[in-house]
């Protein structure tokens, strides 16, 4: 069973279509996801963390592997192997952002550092220990525990 497009010819969409489409159509300030370019893979799944602007051009030399990163004015974000954040505090004002979504936006951010390769990522534990040290946070492990 499909629903027409109406007069103008359009594509019958089935019931399964129309609920993948949602409920209405997309607005500006609605929550987008981060795309990995084409002819590259995800086999890990894709989160990013998110960072002032300010903080993105100080991180890119401390990195041993730069994966793709994207940026608007105000943001820099570094696409990640989903569950990044297991055991991890990312300090602040570091975010992370689940699914590679990107809230409130008017415009999708561009793609600013594309790596050579089929793969994403920038490792998470090197981007974590240079995040700590721009901001003067002790890694998580590195905390003392109370009884």
């Amino acid at each position: 069973m499909g629903i027409g497009a109406g007069a103008d010819g359009g594509p019958i969409l089935s019931l399964d279509t129309l609920v993948r489409l949602g409920r209405g159509p997309r607005t500006p300030g609605t929550t987008r996801r981060l795309s990995v370019p084409e002819g590259m893979t995800a086999p890990l799944g894709c989160d990013a963390v998110v960072v002032p602007a300010r903080f993105g051009p100080r991180l890119m030399p401390r990195l041993p592997r730069v994966g793709c990163v994207y940026a608007d004015e105000a943001h820099w974000w570094w696409i990640v192997p989903s569950d990044s954040d297991f055991a991890l505090e990312w300090p602040a004002p570091a975010q992370y952002a689940t699914g590679a979504v990107v809230p409130d936006t008017p415009a999708a951010p561009g793609l600013i550092h594309r790596p050579e390769g089929t793969i994403p990522y920038t490792p998470p534990i090197p981007l974590y220990l240079a995040l700590c040290r721009l901001t003067g946070t002790t890694p998580t492990w590195s905390r003392p525990v109370s009884a």
